[in-house]
């Protein structure tokens, strides 16, 4: 318990506190009428990181509370001993369909807008209803060589960096791009590693995945691949379920674009559900892995399951979390459990991780694996939440990276 000789930190949504972010910035499309929103919660070294999102409703709140989390989930992956140096955080957000015709005009002129950040400070990619395909190409028609243009300009070798990062983004394992499976296998392990600590058999462990797309699907197929028996895959059109397991690998083989689930394939003892009835499914972990403030002051009730894995950014509000724990449920913060995919990209951009699936996987499970045990020791030992513990240890990562000589 605490001692009361360390005071929990004080947290919003991602385990952030209250301090104003850095920059804020409104932006109002001239020809839609449509808003995007810049927040840069902190600049270290002149940088921050956070990806760019684009959904119908996207709003100003929303994305200082990502710009904040992204900052946490920077420090959290500071170690002397990489050649990665953590950065700020930032995040960006649209308030536009990504499916509109209007998307793209409006996704180039607000990055026309802000292309002195994209060009000198925040290194962006995709994030909810974006590609980094797409980012990128927008940024080059703008004189921007892609989303990564700030880093690469701080390392000392530019050539031999755009080289790891372009191979180890072309590698492909089973038909999925690693890109997209180190976030999932992040996740899932962070799923693991709980269940490891509480000594619940694999065999015996069940898992519920909201959402299957790039985050979901790679999460189920790691969760799957681990021995835990997947019980429910939800997506837009609603929830499959199945409580002696689904058949993840075919199900993944069949997926259709946005992480539409081929109902036309499932197995005959497959049960078709609404899409909310994902998160009261009998379940010893619940993965929220599509959009934000999934679980709420409304439907927290309905959860079953002992522990939430936060795979997507903001799933669980903050009044929820606090009932949740106060009947016994444990959440993993987003800051920690889906941190995989960004520090990732840094670990093959600096140089720390080979650009392929084997070491890449490799580091991305022993990382999670270490952070996750740290997290809820602290947690278990001072009497907080996971996301006031993950909170503490990035404060206290950042405060040894920014008093290294010549930082």
């Amino acid at each position: 318990m605490n001692s009361g000789l360390l005071a929990p930190p004080a947290v919003r949504a991602g385990g952030t506190s209250s301090r104003p972010p850095e920059a804020s910035l409104t932006w109002t499309d001239p020809v839609t009428g449509r808003q995007g929103f810049l927040v840069v919660d902190r600049l270290v070294r002149g940088l921050a990181s956070g990806g760019l999102r684009m959904r119908e409703g996207c709003c100003q709140e929303e994305v200082r509370d990502l710009a904040a989390a992204m900052s946490v989930k920077e420090a959290l992956h500071y170690d002397p001993e990489h050649r990665y140096l953590p950065m700020g955080g930032a995040k960006g957000g649209i308030d536009c369909d990504p499916l509109s015709s209007e998307a793209r005009g409006v996704l180039t002129r607000f990055l026309a807008f802000i292309r002195p950040y994209v060009a000198n400070h925040w290194a962006t990619g995709d994030d909810l209803g974006t590609t980094t395909e797409l980012i990128d190409e927008v940024l080059r028609e703008l004189g921007v060589e892609g989303c990564i243009t700030p880093v690469v300009a701080t390392l000392d070798d530019p050539e031999a960096a755009r080289k790891r990062f372009a191979d180890a983004f072309a590698v492909e394992v089973d038909g999925i791009r690693l890109a997209e499976l180190v976030g999932g296998c992040g996740v899932a392990e962070a799923a693991l590693t709980v269940l490891d600590r509480e000594g619940t058999p694999r065999s015996s462990a069940t898992a519920v995945v909201q959402g299957f797309g790039a985050m979901g699907g790679s999460t189920a197929r790691f969760l799957h691949a681990a021995g835990i028996r997947v019980v429910g895959i939800s997506d837009v059109h609603g929830t499959v379920a199945n409580p002696r397991g689904l058949a993840v690998e075919d199900m993944l083989r069949h997926r259709g674009p946005h992480g539409a689930i081929d109902r036309s394939r499932l197995g005959s003892a497959d049960i078709l559900l609404d899409r909310d009835d994902c998160l009261s499914l009998a379940a010893d972990v619940l993965v929220p892995a599509a959009t934000s403030y999934t679980v709420h002051e409304a439907n927290h009730d309905r959860v079953t399951a002992r522990y939430i894995v936060e795979a997507a950014n903001l799933p669980v509000t903050a009044a929820a979390e606090d009932r949740l724990r106060a009947r016994g449920c444990v959440v993993v913060p987003d800051v920690v459990a889906n941190s995989g995919t960004n520090a990732w990209w840094w670990w093959v951009l600096y140089g720390d991780v080979a650009p392929d699936a084997e070491s890449s996987l490799a580091k991305v499970r022993g990382a999670l694996r270490d952070l996750v045990t740290e997290t809820l020791k602290l947690a278990e030992d001072a009497g907080w939440t996971p996301r006031q513990a993950a909170r503490h240890l990035a404060d206290a990562r950042r405060d040894v990276l920014l008093n290294r000589p010549g930082a």
